[in-house]
């Protein structure tokens, strides 16, 4: 590749934005106008030389009487998959509007609105015809089509002279590719705050194509589709195409034979990625605008290798509705099944916190991989994450969901941590996910990690936050790692099982103490979540409140918005509502009859004075429902250590039924007997066959991460029965959960220095302290100032 050629191309170019953009743009939408005019130019150049044929076949269509222009013929008449039906090129339009520049920015529209739909829409997106209008009225649209159709530069695919009789190289597709991003890059370090929302690091993505494609370059398919599904302006893509098509590597594939697919979300990244793909010969139809996550444009499709990096830490709230109605998941792509710790196959939703969807894009990758039975070598996968992707999201939630179907399925190859300051618009840690559908056998079952992290060479000069670089001999590094495969150094080697956990939760019985006062019954006036707002109200108006609730609305909602206290529509419509306080008044009358009937004796038995609470309800007639009962319950009693054990029910289990009761707390390998029950939350009682169950406490339960490599109930008997021993194990609530941590598994010990070097330095700090006062002092005195 002739590199001169290119950078003088670059320059060029470069050159245009200040020489005819100045005062007219601000310096930041430079890059409004160069990428699309340079994205014409070229598209311009290609069509050139079919212009004369391209608009016979206008003409013969027209005298034959087609009642709209056919698309094939014209594209079969220009040898690309666009072209252009009006009579002008820029270089005709320049040349017109040097006698005549008051048609210049009609003839250009013309010129736009000949071109086919594919083009049309590129220049919808790069919103040209509104820069064009501007730029006309600011007379720089002539200086700038005369700069771009200058003879000092080549942006044809012929070779061409420029105005000395010197030689000008054409430009290839992969050259022009070159160019392309390297204005890109240009544009994007003038505004660093936006550098890296669509450009990744040419050298993180090098690094990227080395892993996909360097473990399986003798076994790659005659035919290859690669995707992007954040593609921007698809740099990912085309140094994919170019690192296989380059006839100087090692892989020597045969053009044509690489296939590029993305979509892209920006209109404008959109249109730069499809023009990208025209200029360099691809199918533009294959870049899709619009969310990956809300839409599946390639439903269906299977890809042999995908690479991204998608956004991380950004909402897909907007996708929700498409993803997700209540709890029912409405993509197939974003849900899965998965086994239970007892081996129960359960359906599992992929479904992150709605701030960060990062890890859906990669759970779009994984529906598009091929099995073994599509393909021999299947398909891999090359994703950028930040550190969230490894361990946000407790055991059960959709980010650990995500981490367990990738790893428990053998998808995840090796994560790779890149170093910080790498990425233009972020000083986070960044990692490099390498998945394969068909791992090599001796990384079956395992997932290799590597800390690249100190593997860089800084930059002379940041480019936004970027202030570090791989150099080729640090890639290189890393890919020798990732191809060996040591367990040692910055390289480590896990089983699959390594990184899952049960997560346990450990009950305690609930102890309460229970007693009616005044003041315990009085609470019952107001609903518990609107306790606040109603004891203002009630104390405001008192008694007077239940007949002119109505009358003081907007005083309520007055105070409500001063005092900043935030209700859902449904609670203020129960606040507002007479009813709800005439409810809680009967509530808290029929409490009263109570206290008056049972006294205000303090129970320390919870069991105890529920029986009484029963009994006294029969007595008096009173009905309460369970809601009523229990927010009276809940009143009168307290957590007490004091206090008996509540018991929630008395289970009789005899025979068959504890045989049941025995095999639904068996699992894996661990057998439950009688003697266990107590383990799992069935107390014997003092009447044989009969079994406790006691209330747990929420504000002691506890849980345990226990690995998927040890017996739960050996772990609950190791580490937690000798310090508990009223605590039992909730089977059902035990979860899987999967989560990678590199500091846990690469971090290395500093030991603190010892007392006499830290005193030593002291001392020494001291001297030259002493020493420079000193100094200081007797500059003083020669001076006259001491």
């Amino acid at each position: 590749m002739d590199f001169s050629s290119h950078n003088k191309i670059v320059s060029f170019i470069w050159s245009i934005a200040d020489d005819c953009l100045r005062d007219v743009y601000v310096r930041g939408k430079y890059r409004d106008v160069i990428l699309p005019m340079f994205v014409l130019r070229r598209l311009d150049c290609l069509l050139e030389g079919s212009k004369d044929a391209v608009m016979e076949e206008v003409e013969f269509q027209r005298d034959n009487g087609f009642a709209e222009l056919d698309p094939m013929g014209l594209m079969e008449a220009s040898g690309y998959v666009f072209y252009n039906t009006s009579p002008f090129t820029l270089q005709k339009i320049v040349d017109t509007a040097a006698n005549n520049r008051q048609q210049l920015e009609a003839n250009f529209k013309y010129y736009l609105d000949g071109f086919s739909a594919n083009v049309q829409e590129i220049v919808d997106k790069f919103d040209l015809r509104r820069q064009a209008k501007h730029m006309a009225a600011k007379n720089v649209l002539f200086d700038v089509l005369e700069k771009f159709t200058s003879k000092s530069i080549n942006l044809s695919p012929v070779e061409t002279f420029d105005p000395d009789g010197r030689k000008l190289p054409p430009l290839t597709n992969l050259g022009m590719g070159y160019v392309f991003e390297e204005l890109i890059r240009k544009f994007n370090e003038e505004n660093n705050e936006e550098a890296g929302e669509h450009f990744t690091p040419r050298e993180v993505i090098h690094l990227m194509i080395h892993l996909l494609f360097d473990p399986v370059q003798d076994r790659l398919p005659p035919t290859m589709l690669i995707y992007d599904p954040a593609c921007g302006s698809g740099g990912m893509l085309t140094e994919s195409q170019n690192y296989l098509e380059d006839p100087e590597g090692a892989f020597r594939v045969q053009q044509n034979s690489v296939f590029l697919y993305g979509k892209e979300i920006n209109d404008e990244t959109y249109a730069i990625c499809k023009s990208d793909m025209m200029i360099k010969g691809n199918n533009p139809e294959n870049i899709k605008n619009g969310s990956t996550l809300a839409t599946d444009d390639f439903k269906g499709m299977r890809f042999d290798f995908m690479l991204s990096n998608p956004p991380y830490g950004k909402s897909w709230r907007t996708d929700q509705s498409a993803i997700i109605d209540g709890k029912d998941v409405l993509d197939p792509r974003f849900e899965f099944l998965l086994k239970n710790f007892r081996g129960h196959i359960e359906t599992a939703p992929a479904i992150p916190r709605s701030s960060d969807g990062q890890l859906l894009f990669l759970m779009e990758m994984v529906d598009k991989m091929k099995s073994i039975k599509d393909s021999p070598l299947g398909s891999r996968i090359a994703s950028v994450h930040n550190g969230s992707s490894l361990f946000t999201g407790d055991a059960g939630s959709g980010e650990s969901n995500i981490r367990r179907h990738i790893i428990e399925n053998d998808l995840l190859e090796a994560i790779i941590q890149l170093p910080n300051n790498l990425f233009y618009n972020t000083g986070i840690t960044t990692y490099i996910w390498v998945l394969a559908s068909h791992k090599a056998a001796d990384r079956r079952g395992k997932v290799q990690l590597i800390d690249a992290s100190q593997l860089y060479r800084k930059l002379r000069k940041n480019l936004g936050d970027k202030n570090c670089e791989f150099a080729p001999e640090h890639i290189q590094q890393i890919v020798e790692l990732h191809a060996r495969m040591p367990d040692e150094g910055i390289s480590k080697v896990f089983d699959n099982t390594d990184f899952g956990y049960y997560k346990v939760t450990i009950e305690r019985p609930s102890r309460k103490a229970a007693q009616f006062t005044p003041e315990r019954v009085g609470t019952l006036r107001f609903v518990p979540a609107l306790s606040e707002p109603m004891e203002w109200t009630y104390d405001r108006w008192g008694e007077a409140i239940y007949a002119e609730l109505g009358r003081h609305k907007a005083v309520i909602e007055e105070h409500l918005e001063r005092e900043e206290i935030s209700l859902t529509a449904k609670n203020k419509k129960l606040l507002l509502d007479p009813g709800t306080w005439n409810a809680q008044r009967e509530l808290m009358r029929k409490a009263e009859r109570l206290m008056a009937s049972m006294g205000q004796e303090l129970y320390l038995d919870f069991n105890r004075f529920k029986a009484d609470v029963d009994t006294a309800l029969d007595t008096l007639d009173i009905k309460l429902s369970v809601s009523e009962k229990n927010q009276l319950f809940n009143a009168v009693s307290w957590r007490d250590d004091q206090a008996a054990k509540v018991i929630k029910k008395v289970h009789t289990l005899k025979g068959s039924k504890l045989g049941k009761v025995l095999g639904e707390l068996s699992f894996g390998n661990f057998v439950c007997d009688q003697d266990q029950l107590a383990d799992f939350g069935y107390w014997p009682s003092e009447t044989p066959g009969e079994f406790i169950e006691y209330e747990s406490d929420s504000d002691v339960r506890d849980t345990e991460n226990v690995p998927l490599t040890e017996d739960i109930h050996a772990y609950f008997q190791r580490e937690v029965r000798p310090h508990i021993d009223e605590a039992w194990i909730n089977l059902d609530a035990t979860k899987i959960g999967y989560e990678i941590s590199f500091n846990k598994y690469f971090y290395q010990h500093k030991p603190l220095r010892s007392l006499e070097e830290v005193t030593r330095d002291i001392l020494t700090l001291e001297a030259e302290t002493e020493g420079l006062l000193k100094k200081l002092v007797s500059f003083g005195i020669e001076q006259g100032a001491v």
